[in-house]
């Protein structure tokens, strides 16, 4: 698998279920925010909800074994919100 032009791993191609297209669907309008889907929405039954967050993230690398993803509210700020941070460990 390839973004921005480098390989970051690995995929395989495959089509999407039919819930998976209802829920891509009913998330078209969302531009960004964090909710639960009802289930009878995507395909699913009454107690098969789904979270979602979508919003806009800088990437920041820390080093070979660390980077980070930052969220960026509508203004441009990265703020203190959220932040995910993954460090590469080493199995001896």
């Amino acid at each position: 698998m390839y973004c921005n032009g480098r390989r970051v791993g690995f995929a395989i191609k495959r089509e999407p279920s039919k819930s998976e297209l209802a829920a891509l669907k009913v998330l078209t309008p969302v531009t960004e925010g964090a909710g639960v889907v009802n289930g009878e929405e995507i395909n699913r039954d009454k107690s098969g909800h789904m979270m979602y967050l979508r919003a806009s993230f800088k990437r920041v690398f820390g080093s070979f074994n660390s980077e980070s993803f930052h969220l960026i509210d509508p203004r441009g700020i990265i703020g203190q919100e959220l932040s995910i941070f993954f460090f590469r460990s080493s199995h001896k």
